[in-house]
């Protein structure tokens, strides 16, 4: 995998569409965190083309993001809040 602190991250539809349902449920999550969990992520796992970078963002929730690696930038498909002890984080 390429380094990606310097590659350009953008959203699917439905990755822009998750900042309110997450919302919803009491995650004030903004494109700003998507972005740096990608970028200095505590944990990277990979199945097939997409990978799973996790972080802290609290002390008993973690943000997940699934992406992808385009040619020139990397492509959020969904992300969501897990419980960090269930990831090791």
């Amino acid at each position: 995998m390429k380094h990606n602190r310097s590659r350009e991250v953008r959203f699917t539809k439905h990755a822009r569409e998750k900042f309110e349902v997450v919302k919803h449920y009491g995650f004030e999550i903004h494109e700003k965190e998507v972005a740096k969990t990608i970028q200095d992520p505590a944990r990277v796992d990979q199945k097939g083309t997409q990978y799973f970078a996790i972080k802290a963002i609290d002390a008993k929730y973690a943000l997940r993001v699934v992406y992808e690696e385009r040619k020139d930038y990397l492509l959020v498909i969904t992300f969501y809040p897990v419980r960090r002890k269930r990831y090791g984080v």
